[in-house]
């Protein structure tokens, strides 16, 4: 069934490749607090179930496994990380000028002390906390990485406050 009426989709979930899954569950759900909805396990190349005929439409025929855990945030958006055992185990250079996705960002409103965290955990804080509108509101951002390099964005506020005609006057 199609419809011809246009409504904004919900974000469902975000897949993150990562070069060890443990760590990664570890960071995410002790430093981000995301709640573990899967624990890490291994997926094997097969034909015989739906699971197995998804991955090599998606994967196509280069790859005997992987592993992958899911995760969800607090808002019920989904973290599904990869974790590929021939695949590169670094990051991509940083480069937003070219196509392909940027960051993802998340809220909180203790910014200080969620870099903190992810310092200690062994991710980067990239640049100072830097306000929005210094003169009129209290909104603050600032972008970090995790351990792996995957670099994010944090935000004091929503989105839609941040952005708002009426966040940009007092």
């Amino acid at each position: 069934m199609t419809s011809d009426k246009n409504y904004p989709k919900s974000f469902s979930h975000i897949g993150i490749t990562v070069p060890d899954i443990e760590k990664a569950v570890k960071f995410y759900s002790n430093v981000m607090g995301w709640y573990v909805i899967m624990e890490p396990s291994k997926v094997k190349k097969e034909n015989e179930t739906a699971i197995g005929q998804m991955c090599i439409d998606v994967f196509g025929d280069d790859w005997e496994e992987f592993e992958i855990a899911h995760l969800a945030t607090s808002d019920g958006i989904g973290i599904e990380l990869f974790s590929f055992p021939h695949g590169v185990k670094e990051a991509p250079e940083f480069n937003p000028f070219n196509t392909g996705l940027f960051h993802f960002s998340v809220q909180d409103p203790d910014i200080e002390g969620l870099i903190d965290k992810i310092v200690a955990f062994g991710g980067k804080q990239r640049m100072p906390i830097r306000a929005y509108y210094p003169e009129d509101k209290p909104y603050r951002m600032c972008y970090v990485e995790d351990p792996f390099g995957i670099v994010f964005e944090i935000y004091t506020h929503s989105y839609e406050l941040t952005y708002s005609s009426g966040a940009y006057s007092s």
